[in-house]
């Protein structure tokens, strides 16, 4: 399937088409937040987030801005050919368990070594998410951890037919 045309970008947003590969790691800049189990397990101002072309934000947290206790380790990993290889955490707080609904990277590769051991967190398995004042809406799909906010525009990869774009 041939991948769709960009939206434009409306005043305040960015394409994600714009996006460069190979991802661009920055700051945030802004305070970020992740609900889960009735309460905030994560907040934090300095949390970096990877732009990628056709994918909306991943946010990743620093461990120290993550609640103790709330990240279980799981045997799974992933590979990815920017970043290295990934860890898998089951999220857990006020009795609620996500499986594998947060990763980290204990070894990213060398342009991404600020990463190291920051928790990216799956909105779409969390109460919410927020940066800012936005709420997160899930990248589509169950496989990318993007977080969408109405500062991006798509489409966004992910989605039922998106694979091979």
């Amino acid at each position: 399937m041939p991948r769709p045309a960009p939206t434009p970008p409306g005043p305040g947003q960015e394409s994600v088409w714009d996006y460069p590969r190979p991802p661009l790691l920055e700051p945030v800049g802004e305070t970020v937040r992740v609900e889960f189990g009735g309460r905030e397990i994560a907040r934090s101002t300095r949390a970096l987030q990877v732009k990628e072309t056709s994918h909306p934000p991943t946010v990743y947290v620093p461990p120290e801005d993550v609640a103790a206790g709330v990240l279980r380790a799981r045997p799974e990993t992933s590979g990815c050919e920017w970043k290295g290889l990934a860890v898998y955490f089951d999220v857990v707080a006020g009795g609620a368990v996500a499986e594998k609904a947060a990763w980290a990277y204990p070894e990213p590769l060398a342009p991404y070594a600020a990463l190291k051991d920051h928790v990216a967190f799956y909105p779409a398995a969390m109460d919410a998410c927020w940066i800012g004042d936005d709420r997160v809406e899930s990248q589509p799909g169950g496989f990318y951890g993007g977080w969408v906010t109405p500062r991006v525009a798509g489409p966004f990869k992910g989605g039922a037919g998106s694979w091979g774009w």
